[in-house]
């Protein structure tokens, strides 16, 4: 049954609101109304055709940023000020996190803001000190080194990384503070294959100005496919509730995008959940987080990168399994209907999730003739979910955007990623991914 359509967001028993007008913050609006029938109020400085023309959202356009106080401010304004039912305010990207976290502070009882407090977020968020809560748990990482570059003067070559490390990814552990600083060609991710390219690369990010940690990992060998996502959901009292797993087919490579996920194959893989509750316990975690995972063909473990403190960009992939994960935050932090009795939910069903054409995806699992078969039999079967493919949008030019954007996915792929570079024979795990209902 659908749910019961609104004439007006004031009629709405709540209002979703969120913080960012990316392809992750759509799939947010549009789980909420698919599983509530309401619209979202979608706060952004910079709007896309994502969030344009557009039936079931409403944008409210920001000036000079989000910072906490901007955000507070819009958030205690028009049209917010004048709806008095509750509020469920949700972000983006990690920086909007920190920048909610701050804000809510100002913010009065209509809101529910379903994120950790500050400090918590500051500990899981940033790379380095993630590893040694992740260490503390028996949860595996790769390899990992640190260079702290709050010193203006800092010398790379006092820095005790193994010369025959190389290959290395080298992050960035504070997201705001990496967005503030600009220098010719940075990216979310960076990989280095010499030290003479890790000491260009210190070099440009110390004259940008960026005065945090950087994260230096071992490269794990393999392509995209090696690459998974798990998504869990943990109540106020910091006991998982929900997990949804699932393998990557294809990330973003473009850069400012490079390593989110593109396409991705749902299932289930309980050894890697279980790493997940205990790290979450030892974390004190509320709400969401989102990790991402890579297998490492070299011991045949699969390790934890990251924690993103929230749903993720691709957070569709969740919602397209038939487990909305909007639900959660609605029944615990707007109806306060949460059940006492602890039961771990995992979504069990195989979709495919892409916001890349059907060939971009065939095309980069041409060395993964297996993996290929069992997602062409996902898709043949009706398991293909995008989550701009929404029949409640009627607004022809939305539409056109969207046909227009497949085509536009495609050229990028082709132009930013080489799929045979990436291969490593002998990279396919025999690990547990089978979901357990078709």
């Amino acid at each position: 049954m659908s749910p019961k359509t609104y004439a007006s967001i004031a009629e709405q028993p709540f209002v979703p609101v969120i913080v960012g007008a990316h392809v992750g913050g759509y799939s947010l609006v549009r789980a909420f109304h698919e599983a509530y029938g309401v619209r979202s109020l979608v706060v952004t400085g910079a709007t896309s055709w994502v969030v344009e023309n557009s039936a079931i959202l409403e944008v409210v356009p920001v000036k000079n940023g989000l910072d906490p106080d901007v955000l507070a401010n819009t958030l205690l304004g028009e049209p917010f000020a004048s709806l008095p039912q509750k509020k469920i305010v949700l972000a983006t990207s990690d920086a909007l996190v920190d920048s909610l976290a701050v804000a809510r502070e100002r913010l009065d009882d209509s809101y529910a803001v379903p994120y950790p407090d500050a400090a918590t977020l500051a500990i899981a968020t940033r790379k380095h000190t993630f590893a040694e809560v992740a260490e503390r748990a028996g949860v595996t990482t790769p390899e990992t080194f640190l260079i702290d570059l709050g010193d203006p003067a800092y010398d790379i070559d006092t820095a005790d990384i193994p010369s025959d490390g190389y290959p290395l990814i080298v992050k960035p552990t504070a997201p705001a503070a990496w967005n503030a600083v600009k220098f010719a060609g940075q990216a979310k991710v960076h990989s280095v294959s010499t030290p003479a390219e890790l000491r260009e690369l210190v070099a440009k990010i110390q004259g940008a100005g960026y005065r945090e940690t950087l994260l230096v990992q071992d490269t794990i060998p393999g392509d995209d496919t090696g690459m998974r996502i798990l998504t869990c959901y943990c109540d106020k009292d910091s006991r998982v509730r929900f997990a949804s797993y699932g393998r990557t087919l294809i990330e973003e490579h473009a850069p400012g995008l490079l390593g989110v996920p593109a396409a991705i194959l749902t299932g289930q893989n309980r050894a890697i959940v279980d790493e997940a509750v205990r790290l979450l316990a030892e974390l004190k975690w509320v709400g969401y987080a989102n990790f991402d995972l890579k297998y490492d063909p070299r011991d045949g473990k699969t390790k934890f990168f990251e924690l993103n403190p929230r749903l993720g960009r691709s957070n569709y992939y969740v919602t397209g399994t038939g487990f909305n994960p909007v639900t959660w935050y609605v029944d615990e932090y707007v109806n306060d209907s949460l059940p006492e009795d602890v039961e771990l939910v995992e979504a069990d069903t195989e979709t495919v999730y892409s916001v890349v054409p059907v060939r971009t995806v065939k095309w980069a699992l041409e060395r993964h003739p297996d993996l290929w078969t069992r997602t062409q039999r996902v898709i043949k079967a009706g398991g293909l979910r995008n989550p701009l493919h929404y029949k409640a949008e009627r607004h022809p030019l939305r539409w056109a955007k969207i046909l227009a954007a497949g085509v536009s996915y495609d050229r990028k792929f082709h132009r930013y990623y080489d799929p045979e570079a990436a291969y490593h024979p002998g990279g396919e795990p025999a690990d547990s991914d089978v979901p357990r209902r078709p």
